[in-house]
């Protein structure tokens, strides 16, 4: 395993750095001068891949909150503890009269598979039962994270967790709902609206009005506290664009059993009674179908390219699962915490508090992931977990992600793999990098308290100087293109819809 520094706090070169970095160091220390950090907190750390050797460090050892760079420990821990050919199972069994579905944590499960699920039961001779029964117990009943405000509840990308879930598209944000809203044939029509997928789990309130084409658009889709009412309201012109929308369900379990037994209905499986949510199956139940899921390996990708939430906490409920026989975040935290420590991280100096950084309550120092990223280069299941992580000015969504759109037209460009992270007032970007010279970096900048809309530009900076430095080059920061249109970085770009990364 590659050698492990010990960094310490400060700016600039480290005690003991090779004098030829010093023109790289003067470099990074003038990007992170910008007038947008005055106030606010910056941890960075560069070092050699192969030797662990510090090349730059500034305040390496500061607590920040790393966003959605808590999902580098997290995918870390997954791809070891359980192992990149892991799959979940969901099944369908029978006990009593009684048809049991049976979630493992499965984030992939499309309306589709729960159809294809439905065709096998009948298939297997089952046309008629008593009850449907959701079985959601593998995990524990607490549905959001610790410190999650309140602000997310029906964004999708704050997804309640459930061992039982519905994803509407191949990007997987399971837990949602797709809402469209259209605008009428003529002014004072209602909206049309569709749900994807189909489900009267969740009702449609259609407050909007069509307006004539041409006045202001302001129409809104959001869910109600605590229920599961879309309501559609606001104005929508006559031959706009639809208004897109991807909404989070309340309790996800009841949201996948309602889609099954639809499913079970078209297929010609009767079910007398209600459906009943939360009871485990019975040990003597009998199984008459089954699903099983892409291999861990496999939803890396969306998992990581697109920094998807609900895959981070799944993960981390499962890891609590399968080393501790319980499906609880703090079961499955430890678990993370437990594998860290066996690679060098020094846990005694940060705290996780979920999986995907969503929390405010996350806080880790730059030095520590650059121990992370340094470690895992050795573990057998590398070259999956890093293939998985977003590549800079990489076009193609599933394999950008994140960083689709940045340092375009730079020596990063097709070369640094990083998982970005984005919240209001935090920002980071933590991954590797090769510079003129072909010697691979490890890096990580991790940026708070900032007042400004965006510091992307600055993170992009740090890695397209590193890029760019060779003994026969000058270090300086570089500029970049950028494709599309840059917003505020208050969210990962992968969470705002349509997807603008």
């Amino acid at each position: 395993m590659a050698a492990l520094l010990a960094l310490g706090l400060g700016g600039g070169a480290p005690a003991g750095a090779d004098p030829d970095d010093d023109g790289l160091k003067q470099a990074l220390d003038n990007v992170l001068a910008d007038e947008r950090l005055e106030g606010a907190l910056a941890s960075v750390v560069v070092a050699d891949a192969a030797s662990g050797e510090t090349v730059y460090e500034q305040s390496a050892a500061t607590r920040l909150t790393p966003a959605s760079n808590t999902k580098l420990p997290t995918s870390a821990a997954a791809m070891e503890l359980l192992g990149p050919d892991y799959t979940w199972s969901t099944d369908a069994l029978t006990a009593g009269g009684d048809l049991y579905l049976r979630g493992t944590g499965d984030p992939t499960m499309l309306a589709a598979d729960y159809d294809a699920l439905a065709e096998k039961v009948a298939a297997s001779g089952v046309d008629e039962v008593d009850r449907l029964v959701a079985d959601d117990t593998r995990f524990d009943a607490v549905r959001v994270g610790n410190g999650w405000s309140a602000d997310y509840e029906s964004d999708y990308y704050a997804m309640q967790i459930s061992a039982l879930t519905v994803a509407p598209d191949t990007d997987y944000d399971s837990g949602t709902v797709v809402v469209e809203a259209y605008p009428g044939k003529k002014a004072g029509d209602r909206p049309v609206v569709k749900v994807t997928p189909a489900t009267d789990y969740v009702k449609i309130d259609n407050r909007g009005t069509t307006v004539a084409e041409g006045e202001r658009d302001t129409l809104g889709i959001s869910r109600e506290h605590g229920t599961n009412t879309i309501v559609v309201s606001g104005n929508i012109p006559v031959k706009a664009n639809a208004t897109k929308e991807w909404i989070s369900v309340w309790e996800p379990t009841g949201y996948a059993a309602a889609v099954f037994r639809d499913a079970l209905e078209r297929h010609g499986v009767d079910v007398e009674g209600r459906t009943l949510l939360g009871r485990a199956t019975p040990e003597r139940a009998r199984t008459v179908a089954s699903h099983a899921s892409m291999p861990l390996k496999d939803l890396m990708v969306p998992f990581m390219k697109l920094s998807n939430n609900g895959h981070a906490e799944i993960l981390t409920k499962t890891i609590g699962v399968e080393t501790a026989d319980a499906g609880t975040w703090s079961a499955g935290l430890r678990g993370v915490s437990s594998y860290l420590k066996s690679i060098g991280v020094d846990t005694s100096t940060l705290r996780q508090v979920d999986g995907s950084g969503l929390s405010r309550g996350n806080t880790i120092p730059s030095r520590e992931f650059v121990k992370l990223l340094t470690a895992v280069q050795d573990e057998p299941w590398f070259d999956a977990w890093y293939e998985s992580l977003p590549l800079a000015c990489g076009e193609d969504r599933f394999v950008g992600g994140t960083l689709r759109t940045r340092m375009c037209d730079t020596p990063a460009e097709g070369n640094a793999r990083a998982k970005t992270g984005s919240l209001t007032g935090a920002s980071a970007l933590s991954g590797y990098v090769t510079d003129a010279d072909g010697r691979e970096l490890v890096f990580s900048v991790v940026l708070n308290n900032y007042l400004a809309g965006s510091v992307k530009d600055i993170e992009d900076a740090v890695v397209t100087t590193l890029a760019g430095y060779g003994a026969d080059t000058a270090a300086e920061p570089r500029t970049q293109r950028t494709r599309g249109v840059e917003r505020p970085a208050d969210v990962e770009c992968a969470w705002q819809k349509p997807r603008t990364c």
